[in-house]
């Protein structure tokens, strides 16, 4: 990662400004309600690369003893919250990305084959 001499906080902030430069043309009102927002996933994002990088080095899976006779290997406690703030992260990103203007976002997708032939007919 091109990342790794700055601090967690350098990241985060280098996040939000990459994040904030893709709303600059949304109104002021907005751009101060997506402000949060925009905060939250760029902690989400730093966040979710650290534990990314924890999972490469240490495997998806733990060891885990409870009492003496209570042991085996459970899914690491990193993949747990990986999997919870994921989600999280995506859902932010979907709700700023509904928020751009529709030019900002290229042209639609093509639809489906087989449906624009049927429509066709």
């Amino acid at each position: 990662m091109e990342n790794v001499d700055l601090t967690k906080e350098e990241k985060i902030k280098k996040e939000i400004r990459r994040l904030t430069s893709l709303f600059t043309k949304l109104d002021a009102k907005t751009k101060k309600a997506v402000k949060s927002l925009i905060e939250n996933a760029a902690f989400m994002a730093v966040t979710l690369q650290d534990l990314q990088d924890t999972i490469n080095e240490k495997g998806v899976t733990e060891k885990y003893q409870n009492g003496a006779n209570q042991h085996g290997i459970k899914k690491s406690s990193e993949v747990e919250i990986y999997n919870a703030m994921i989600k999280n992260y995506s859902s932010i990103i979907k709700q700023l990305t509904d928020l751009l203007p529709k030019a900002d976002l290229g042209p639609p997708p093509k639809g489906n084959g087989l449906m624009e032939f049927i429509k066709s007919k």
